[in-house]
C-alpha cells in the first residue's frame, strides 16, 4: 500500500437526505439551487451540498427524493391569534372597531377559556403546518392552552405574554395578566420549540403605566415586544384627542422602540414615523390580507423596505382574514406594494420570500435557530411541489411559490428534524377529530 495515498473517507450517518429538483435557502439571499440536497441529523441541517458530493459524503438513514418540488425553510408567521380559528367567519364585513366591540370582545367574553384556545389552537396549528409555517408568533390568552396544543402537534410556537387592562375570563387587570404570563415562561422554559415575547395589545387598549412595565421587563428579560400600533386611522385619531400625539410617539416617549419592537399591521406610517422605526431597529410584522378586509389600509410597504427596516408576514387571526396562509400573505403583500407604490419592482419574490421565512425569525430574536437553510440550523423546512399541469411552465421557482403555487401544493413538512405534515395531513391528529371539535364549538358559538 502506498503509504502517501489519501485515506478513505468513510460516509457520515445522518437521519435523512432530502433531494428535491431545487432549493431556495434564503440566505444567501436570491439564490435558487437545484441539483442539491439538504443533509439533516439530530434536528438540525448539517450540510446543503450538490447531490454527487452528499452521495459520497453521507449515509443517510432515509433518503427522500422529490422531482419537481422546491425546498425551502419553514414559513414563520409573525402575527396571529391561533385560538381564534373557531370564530373563522364569525363576523365578517365589519370596522375593526365596530368588528372588535360588537362581536368579538362579547363572544370572548362568554366563550374564550382553556377549552377554547386549546381546541381552536389544535385546528390553526393544523392549517398552519398544512401549509408550510413552521413558526408562529401568538397573542391570546391562556397561553398555556395554545403551548399545549402547538407541542401535541410539534409546533414551534412564541407565545405573547398579554397585558390589557379591562378583565377577562383569563386576569383581571394588567398585572395579573403579566404576571400569569411570566409564570408560564418560567413553567415552560424547559421547552426547546417555544419561546415567548411580551404582547401588549394596542396603545388604545394599555396604559402608560404598563407600557412602562413592559419597557423593563423587556430589557431585564431580553424579550421582544409583539403589539398592534396604527393599525387604523381611528387609532391615531383616538390617540391625538387623549395623549397628544400619535401612537408610535407615544412608544418612543415610553421607551418601547428599539430591536425589541415588533409594530404588527403599522398601516398608517408617514416618512418620519418609518425613519425612526427603522433607524430605532424596530421590526414590522405586515398583515395584508386581515388589513384589506377589515378596511384599515395599505401600509407603505415600498417605502419601509427602501428604508431598510426588517418586516415578517403575518396571517393575524381567522376571525378577520379568515386563512392561516402565508402563500396568501406572500402574493398580496408583493401586489399591494406594487399597486401601491406604482412601482413593479416593489417587494419583488425573493424579498417577499425572506419576510416570510428569515424576516419573521429575525423579528423575533431566532435567526441563529430559523429562517433560513444554514448548516447549524434547526431543520424547519417544507417542500412545495411544482410539477402539476396547471403549475406549468416553471421559468422561475421562486416566482411560482409567491405568484403561482398555493399552501395546496406544499406536501412535507418538517419541524427540528420531524416530519409533522405530509400528503396534507397532520402527523399528529386526524381530520375526524378536528372536525369534531369545529363542529362541538360552532353549536356553542351559535347556541
Amino acid at each position: 500500500m502506498n503509504a502517501l495515498a489519501a485515506p478513505r473517507v468513510l460516509p457520515i450517518d445522518v437521519d435523512l437526505l432530502v433531494r428535491p429538483e431545487w432549493i431556495i435557502p434564503i440566505e444567501p439571499a436570491g439564490v435558487t439551487l437545484s441539483g442539491h440536497a439538504l443533509a439533516v441529523d439530530n434536528g438540525c441541517i448539517v450540510a446543503l451540498l450538490p447531490n454527487d458530493e452528499a452521495v459520497q459524503r453521507f449515509r443517510p438513514r432515509q433518503t427522500l427524493n422529490l422531482p419537481g418540488q422546491v425546498l425551502l425553510p419553514g414559513l414563520v408567521n409573525l402575527h396571529t391569534h391561533a385560538a381564534m380559528s373557531l370564530l373563522r367567519g364569525y363576523a365578517d364585513d365589519l370596522p375593526l372597531m365596530r368588528w372588535l366591540s360588537e362581536r368579538i370582545w362579547p363572544a370572548e367574553s362568554r366563550h374564550a377559556g382553556p377549552d377554547f384556545v386549546h381546541a381552536g389552537s389544535l385546528l390553526a396549528c393544523a392549517e398552519m403546518l398544512r401549509g408550510g409555517i413552521t413558526t408562529f408568533n401568538d397573542m391570546y390568552f391562556f397561553p398555556e392552552a395554545t403551548a399545549a396544543a402547538a407541542g401535541r402537534l410539534g409546533m414551534r410556537a412564541v407565545l405573547g405574554i398579554i397585558a390589557i387592562e379591562f378583565p377577562t375570563r383569563y386576569a383581571a387587570d394588567a398585572d395579573d395578566y403579566l404576571a400569569k404570563g411570566l409564570a408560564i415562561r418560567d413553567a415552560l422554559s424547559g421547552n426547546p420549540l417555544l419561546s415567548f415575547c411580551l404582547a401588549p395589545h394596542a396603545p388604545y387598549t394599555v396604559s402608560d403605566k404598563t407600557f412602562g412595565k413592559i419597557a423593563t421587563l423587556a430589557a431585564q428579560l431580553e424579550l421582544p415586544v409583539h403589539t398592534h400600533v396604527h393599525e387604523t386611522l381611528h387609532e391615531i385619531e383616538e390617540s391625538l384627542a387623549q395623549f397628544g400625539v400619535r401612537p408610535i410617539e407615544r412608544l418612543r416617549r415610553l421607551g418601547l422602540l428599539g430591536p425589541q419592537l415588533i409594530a404588527v399591521h403599522a398601516v398608517h406610517l408617514d416618512a418620519a414615523e418609518i425613519d425612526l422605526l427603522a433607524h430605532e431597529g424596530c421590526h414590522l410584522a405586515h398583515c395584508p390580507t386581515s388589513n384589506m378586509k377589515l378596511g384599515s389600509g395599505i401600509p407603505p410597504m415600498a417605502t419601509v423596505q427602501s428604508r431598510g427596516m426588517n418586516f415578517g408576514l403575518g396571517t393575524d387571526g381567522a376571525a378577520s382574514n379568515n386563512r392561516l396562509d402565508l402563500f396568501q400573505e406572500m402574493r398580496h403583500a408583493a401586489l399591494l406594494a406594487k399597486a401601491a407604490s406604482q412601482n413593479a419592482e416593489a417587494l419583488d419574490v425573493h424579498a417577499v420570500l425572506a419576510a416570510a421565512t428569515l424576516g419573521g425569525a429575525s423579528a423575533l430574536g431566532l435567526e441563529a435557530r430559523i429562517g433560513s437553510l444554514l448548516p447549524g440550523k434547526a431543520a424547519d423546512f417544507c417542500a412545495v411541489r411544482l410539477d402539476e399541469w396547471m403549475l406549468q411552465p416553471v421559468f422561475d421557482p421562486a416566482s411560482h411559490l409567491v405568484y403561482v403555487s398555493g399552501r395546496e401544493q406544499v406536501t412535507h413538512t418538517w419541524v427540528a428534524g420531524n416530519l409533522v405534515m405530509s400528503g396534507g395531513i397532520p402527523a399528529k391528529i386526524g381530520s375526524s377529530e378536528l372536525l369534531d371539535l369545529a363542529g362541538l364549538w360552532h353549536t356553542r358559538l351559535t347556541s
